[in-house]
């Protein structure tokens, strides 16, 4: 008997080219994000949901009568109700680190269009305002070699952004990073130190109670004017007002956003009529080498499950045991 599978997102034809040769044990229904009405149609039939980023709450859950196993794509589960899950004997897994080299690459990016002022030189030069240069440019933009980068949260993701400065002229001893502690690794400080010595800040940590709102209007003012902020990782972990505050006084040189506190974002957030604001729709992730990886975990667990066998990266308890 074919497993049924909600796939929670909308797929390209390289997704189901990938897809395709496993469709004689896998029934796979698609379903846009924003689409409740084929959501709720096909979740009391589906034994697994491959969530990406929409939240599942427990009332969710409650109707999916079949369902065994959540598998999120990404390593974040906060938008799941992993407690109405465990108690309703649903395996919720992540899959920590496939996504981890395209949001490091995607940090980096927001990095340099926010420190080389990206966006503002690129309307210049469409509006015939490019030549001669500004002359600030010399005196605001900076190399990524010539920063302190204070990565807060040092995961797979962290780890891989620290490698990519360090190979574009970061010395070692000026990649920064924190933790929930001291990890005897180099380069930790506490977070107000981090703060205040980095000339990049970089988020790479999960939203838990601890790290909602971190980045709150007295962490933003131990930051140096001149520096620039980058989330790719919860946007409630950064006060949005605090931050705009920041950025419309001149407290903070520019940020680079992947993800904000409401998502998708209204369009009246003030951070969207700011000019050193660079902003993605929490895509970073989202590439076609990460949704390989991602097709390939979610694959394999689902292969797992219709074998009887233990399922991998279950983030809770279940009939008495984590898989």
């Amino acid at each position: 008997m074919a497993l049924s599978v909600l796939a929670h997102f909308s797929p390209g034809e390289k997704v189901t080219e990938f897809l395709a040769p496993y469709t004689d044990w896998l029934d796979i229904r698609y379903c846009e994000e924003d689409d409740d009405d084929t959501f709720y149609r096909e979740l009391p039939d589906a034994d697994v949901i491959w969530h990406v980023l929409r939240p599942i709450s427990g009332a969710d859950l409650q109707k999916a009568r079949r369902l065994r196993l959540v598998n999120k794509l990404g390593a974040g589960v906060n938008t799941v109700d992993v407690d109405t899950a465990t108690r309703l004997g649903v395996a919720v897994a992540n899959m920590p680190g496939a996504n981890a080299a395209s949001v490091a690459e995607g940090a980096v990016l927001l990095m340099l269009a926010a420190l080389r002022r990206l966006l503002e030189l690129d309307r210049a030069t469409r509006e015939g305002r490019g030549w001669p240069a500004d002359p600030s440019l010399g005196e605001t933009v900076r190399d990524i070699g010539g920063c302190t980068v204070g990565l807060v949260g040092y995961g797979n993701i962290a780890k891989r952004v620290e490698r990519i400065v360090v190979a574009m002229g970061t010395p070692p001893s000026a990649v920064l990073h924190t933790s929930t502690r001291d990890d005897g690794h180099p380069g930790w400080r506490p977070l107000p130190d981090l703060l205040a010595a980095s000339d990049i800040v970089s988020l790479h940590l999960p939203l838990t109670d601890r790290s909602l709102g971190l980045l709150d209007a007295t962490a933003l003012a131990r930051m140096k004017p001149e520096a620039v902020l980058v989330n790719t990782s919860r946007g409630p972990i950064v006060d949005e007002i605090a931050l705009t505050e920041a950025l419309r006084a001149g407290r903070l040189a520019a940020a680079g956003l992947d993800v904000f506190a409401t998502e998708p974002v209204a369009p009246d957030n003030p951070l969207l009529s700011l000019a050193n604001v660079v902003l993605t729709p929490h895509v970073t992730w989202y590439t076609v080498d990460t949704m390989r990886r991602y097709l390939t975990h979610a694959v394999d667990n689902c292969r797992r499950l219709h074998e009887g066998q233990p399922l991998l990266h279950v983030v809770n308890t279940v009939d008495g045991q984590t898989h």
